[in-house]
């Protein structure tokens, strides 16, 4: 496991940035002047016109586990006094209090104060959706088979002030109207909302604490955290001007600490146990059977397909999660067993919970796949990357795509072809 200078170094590099800056210099400056409209009926301009920003990609992290959750910001004001903000502020403001460990409400609560006090305006509405990384969820995988955020803790929340206060005025209205019109559906149940509820880390660990499960508590790593990293995550908090003994932090270290320990190193052959028991049963995806130039030798080396296999790991530089869908295309020598989905499934998994980089990874599960058939095999991975959509390059949309290819796959494109042609088709 990681030295505790490493989890110092790594979380050097996390997103908060938050906690060295100020609003006031942020606004200061990017207000301008602006014509209301003159008596008469209506309004507009810098005097009582709704002004909304949509779809504010951020990301922050949690105080309850020190791990990532993205953000989707709405923000609206009216402007007073004949004054408007430029729009790049308001993303600008949302992103300060991002870049610090955050509860959700708190998040949304933060950004509307420092909005009205800084801008004078007469109210301003602010709408999250947010999604955590489920924690830890680690044997019992619970991700989409697709590279998005299904199977992510999910809650919005809202906050408002000035002449939003009121859900049912004018203002309200036009607000959510204008978030409808972007395919944002904002349901106002907001007050059964509890951080207690939102973590993830929380629910699972109460029920481990009660001793309902032994067996959550042991896959979850609940047992032992190490001292000396729960003390490194702790200096970490207090480095950030954070007080550890704040209420919403008390158990943050070991909590986080709890999450590494599920990417310890773990028994190879424990895990293949199954298999070398000869305990499977034929592929359940469609096989790709060919024969090419009148050579039969397909005929006796059938090429299989298992795809959307879902993985999480934890990128060893950043100390943040990336996750997302193994494809493996592989051929059998006459006579070799057949294997199950699960047994892939169990490869995936043993090479993806621990420490990883994107490209070895790749190499790893087809290394592994290749010594158990002795044929031809060929790895696809695609994942999110958080520490690309978190940290300061912040390119929200991206993911990454690797490729490993053993034996024939390396040697005949038609074959690498047809099992990339099976990868595109499996997405119609």
């Amino acid at each position: 496991m990681m030295c505790s200078t490493s989890i110092t170094s790594a979380f050097s590099t996390m997103g908060s940035s938050g906690y060295q800056q100020k609003v006031k210099d942020i606004v200061q400056g990017a207000l301008f002047p602006e014509a209301g409209l003159d008596g008469g009926l209506g309004h507009a301009g810098g005097a009582g016109g709704l002004v909304v920003v949509r779809d504010i990609d951020l990301f922050s992290y949690c105080e309850s586990c020190l791990l990532p959750f993205k953000v989707l910001c709405h923000v609206g004001y009216i402007p007073s006094g004949q004054r408007v903000v430029g729009l790049s502020k308001l993303s600008r403001v949302a992103d300060v209090f991002a870049k610090r460990l955050q509860d959700p409400q708190r998040l949304a609560d933060e950004v509307c104060r420092a909005l009205h006090s800084s801008i004078k305006p007469a109210g301003v509405a602010v709408f999250l959706q947010c999604w955590h990384i489920q924690f830890p969820a680690m044997e019992n995988q619970t991700i989409s088979s697709k590279v998005d955020m299904q199977g992510w803790a999910q809650i919005s929340v809202c906050s408002s002030s000035g002449v939003f206060e009121n859900e049912n005025s004018d203002a309200w209205g036009d607000f959510s109207t204008l978030l409808m019109l972007s395919g944002v559906k904002m349901e106002r149940n907001f007050k059964q909302y509890s951080s207690q509820c939102w973590c993830p880390s929380k629910p699972l660990e109460a029920l481990a604490c009660n001793g309902h499960s032994s067996r959550i508590s042991s896959k979850a790593g609940l047992g032992h955290p190490q001292p000396a990293m729960i003390a490194a995550v702790t200096s970490i908090l207090c480095s950030l001007g954070e007080d550890p003994l704040r209420k919403e932090l008390v158990g943050t270290p070991q909590r986080f600490v709890q999450w590494l320990m599920n990417f310890k190193r773990c028994n190879m052959e424990v895990m293949l146990n199954t298999f070398n028991n000869g305990k499977t049963s034929p592929c359940n995806f469609s096989l790709m059977h060919k024969k090419t130039g009148g050579d039969d030798h397909w005929d006796q080396n059938r090429i299989h397909s298992e795809l959307n296999l879902p993985f999480w790991s934890q990128c060893e530089h950043h100390l943040l999660p990336f996750y997302g869908v193994v494809h493996i295309g592989f051929s059998y020598h006459e006579g070799a067993k057949t294997i199950e989905r699960s047994i892939l499934d169990s490869i995936v998994h043993f090479h993806g919970c621990k420490l990883q980089v994107q490209e070895r990874l790749t190499r790893q599960i087809a290394e592994t796949v290749a010594s158990m058939f002795g044929g031809g095999v060929m790895v696809v991975v695609e994942a999110n990357h958080i520490c690309m959509i978190s940290r300061g390059i912040e390119k929200v949309a991206s993911s990454t795509a690797t490729i490993a290819v053993i034996g024939r796959f390396s040697t005949d494109p038609s074959v690498k072809a047809m099992f990339l042609q099976a990868i595109s088709n499996s997405r119609v």
